[in-house]
């Protein structure tokens, strides 16, 4: 009988120690480990916000400069790489072209003649007039037959012919050798503007021909957003409009202005055209973007952006229980605008959450 009560004891004093551990283990649990003071909360409402419809698009160069060569020829020099920044007039490049180089010096050879045959033509003219002068004398005291001074006038008449013939050839000459020279000279690529070289299509010893794509050159101050909006804004974006614009990479969001607005729609994607002026400092050409265009009003919650803490791909914050303990709390935001975040889901009406020194506060504060 004694050996059936003592595990009953046993056992009854188990649980009561255990009982008195578990509420030793909840009352650690529940004060707080540490005192935050000096930050500010506010309280969750819904309220009127600025609905925004977004399209996304890409950075580009408003000043790009496609280089393609504009006679046949090889790479004979290459000074540049991609990633250069360049200065307007900056040689980049060389193509060797025998052919050109030689039309080039027979056209040089051509006004060399041509101007030793004016010199021939004005001294034939010189004599010319000289000896109808003597005729116009002799026929005058009747030395001369009619016959022989009218033959002198006609000599006299084609050597000014002969000038204006040899002036004209000497004008083709140099034209010709002008268009040659220009050819010769389009196997020095320079830089058509000052930026930065975000494309090199050749190679040294390459062979190209017109039309080959050689190098595309960037102006690096002038950038847009070109976006592809959705087809019910169309009518709505007006050239001269601001529009809060993010793009990937850069250090905050921005605006734009829109600049140009292109009324196609595209049928595939019911989308149009729409770039956007960009100023702000350190974006790159070929990065991904995003113009919020307004599109009316909507009843949402709110939270100052400085509220919303992200890291990675995931968004919290600091949400201040009654009893003041704070907690983090996982939420979906939406799009921010003057200074405020929208949050899609993770909070409710009357919910007070940290807006400022979120920095200070860790899980289980006690916020004063």
């Amino acid at each position: 009988m004694n050996r059936m009560r003592m595990p009953v004891v046993l056992l009854a004093l188990s649980l009561v120690v255990s009982a008195g551990c578990s509420r030793e283990g909840a009352e650690k649990a529940a004060a707080p480990s540490v005192t935050v003071r000096g930050v500010t909360t506010e309280q969750v409402t819904s309220g009127p916000l600025a609905d925004r419809m977004e399209a996304v698009g890409t950075v580009t160069s408003r000043n790009a400069a496609q280089i393609a060569a504009r006679i046949p020829g090889t790479v004979a020099t290459l000074a540049i790489r991609e990633g250069d920044r360049v200065r307007k007039g900056q040689l980049l490049l060389t193509l060797s072209s025998p052919e050109t180089g030689a039309s080039a010096a027979a056209a040089a050879a051509g006004v060399e003649e041509a101007s030793r045959g004016l010199a021939e033509a004005k001294s034939r003219r010189a004599l010319s007039d000289t000896t109808f002068q003597r005729y116009e004398k002799m026929y005058r005291q009747q030395a001369v037959t009619a016959q022989e001074f009218d033959e002198k006038r006609t000599a006299r008449d084609q050597g000014v012919e002969g000038v204006a013939r040899a002036e004209a050839r000497l004008a083709q000459a140099r034209e010709t050798a002008k268009s040659e020279a220009a050819l010769a000279g389009y196997g020095r690529i320079t830089a058509p503007l000052s930026g930065l070289v975000t494309a090199k299509a050749v190679e040294l010893g390459q062979t190209v021909f017109p039309g080959t794509p050689l190098l595309t050159v960037e102006d690096e101050g002038a950038l847009q957003l070109v976006v592809a909006a959705p087809e019910s804004l169309l009518g709505k974006v007006k050239p001269g409009m601001r529009v809060p614009v993010a793009v990937d990479g850069a250090p905050a969001a921005t605006e734009g202005t829109v600049a140009e607005v292109v009324a196609a729609v595209d049928p595939a994607s019911r989308t149009f055209t729409v770039k956007l002026n960009l100023q702000a400092q350190g974006l790159k050409s070929g990065s991904y973007g995003r113009a919020l265009f307004p599109a009316g009003e909507k009843t949402a919650l709110t939270v100052p952006a400085s509220a919303v803490v992200t890291k990675g791909a995931l968004s919290s914050v600091w949400v201040v229980g009654q009893d003041g303990i704070a907690r983090m709390r996982l939420v979906k935001p939406g799009t921010t605008s003057g200074g405020r975040t929208e949050i899609l889901a993770g909070l409710a009406d009357g919910d007070r959450v940290v807006t400022g020194g979120v920095e200070k506060v860790t899980d289980g504060a006690q916020i004063k």
